[in-house]
């Protein structure tokens, strides 16, 4: 029997990690030879066109899909743990050994199911502890989540490192299985804009039961500005607050996403909003009147059109009526531009409308 074929296919029959030792007792070989070997099968692997790929995880060694392919798999997969149920083993991982009462008044008691099904998985252990028990990981967690030790310390460091870069929990989130971007409904284009495909539409600002557990698939939550203090109630991951109120408010949106989004298509994108506004600008440059923006959104629209402003010009005001302070911003006014309330279509098309709004009232006045 080839040593190197049965190595192999020692990895693709487990579907987790194989220490050395037990490869070596399985061919009856010196562990230091087997380790040769592995070495030698994982360079095969690096070095070919190839959607596998073989890790060292320290004498421990797993067969598995490459990162690049992760997604297009994983309908073929195994199920994934759900959302809820990682959230479970994150504090099971975090503060063990962790009292199972301890587990429970802070999870609720769904968390025995979850509990039950990690346990089935074989990634948690349970120990007698008086009359409840203690909870642990097991080496399988360790296998993974890719970590070459399970030791209580090794997970724990691994947790502080992950939950401090990207802006605090979004690391730590995409490990514990939050893969996806979400999405208020109104900003869905911004991630076609971006070329972002991970991601979810979900209601954040007033989520059903439902939707509170799609929020928990969430690493990054992208929402409009002013928004925070409302969502923050349902969500604790990182939020994204962005405007799209102008042309520069989308470029401002996507440098907010640059990190994970496809910088082709970003460039694309960016010069497409660039073109735009030019050719409005040239287009309001036909105008000698002056305006009086009743809001600071619509003076913000103004100055990207670079209009005239004047205490006695004609007045330009948005179409929503009663504001925060319950003014009626919209009484008296001139010119009236669309806000989202009445809008549909992408972002980009919102703000044109918007822009079209004031050129065309100023055409028709101007005569």
């Amino acid at each position: 029997m080839n040593d190197r074929e049965a190595i192999e296919a020692a990895f693709f029959a487990a579907g987790s990690a194989i220490d050395a030792l037990t490869l070596a007792r399985l061919l009856n070989k010196p562990k230091k030879q087997v380790i040769t070997v592995v070495r030698g099968l994982i360079a095969d692997y690096a070095g070919r066109e190839s959607g596998i790929e073989i890790l060292d995880l320290g004498e421990r060694y797993v067969m598995q899909v490459k990162p690049a392919y992760a997604d297009i798999v994983r309908p073929f997969a195994p199920k994934e743990l759900s959302a809820p149920m990682l959230r479970t083993l994150s504090m099971i991982a975090y503060h063990q050994p962790l009292v199972q009462s301890d587990l429970i008044d802070q999870r609720g008691n769904s968390a025995y199911d979850h509990i039950r099904e990690l346990k089935e998985r074989g990634l948690v252990e349970a120990v007698p502890h008086g009359r409840t028990k203690l909870l642990r990981t097991t080496p399988l967690f360790a296998d993974y989540f890719g970590l070459e030790s399970n030791d209580p310390e090794v997970i724990k460091q691994k947790i502080v490192e992950l939950s401090r870069q990207q802006s605090g929990q979004s690391g730590l989130n995409k490990w514990l299985g939050r893969r996806f971007v979400g999405v208020t409904p109104m900003y869905e284009s911004l991630m076609g804009m971006c070329g972002i495909r991970d991601y979810r539409v979900i209601n954040a600002y007033d989520p059903t039961e439902e939707e509170l557990e799609d929020l928990a698939d969430i690493y990054k939550l992208v929402i409009s500005r002013g928004y925070r203090e409302r969502v923050s109630k349902y969500y604790d991951g990182e939020i994204i607050e962005v405007g799209s109120t102008t042309f520069g408010d989308l470029i401002e949106a996507m440098k907010a996403l640059e990190n994970i989004s496809d910088p082709e298509k970003v460039k694309e994108s960016t010069e497409l909003i660039e073109d735009l506004e030019e050719r409005y600008v040239s287009k309001a440059l036909v105008f000698s009147k002056k305006v009086k923006p009743a809001t600071e959104m619509v003076a913000r629209i103004v100055k990207d059109l670079r209009l005239g402003v004047s205490a006695e010009g004609v007045v330009i005001a948005p179409d929503y009526g009663l504001s925060a302070g319950g003014v009626n911003v919209s009484e008296g006014a001139d010119i009236l531009v669309p806000t989202h309330r009445s809008l549909d279509g992408t972002l980009t098309e919102r703000v044109c409308s918007k822009y079209d709004a004031i050129l065309t009232g100023l055409k028709n006045i101007q005569g």
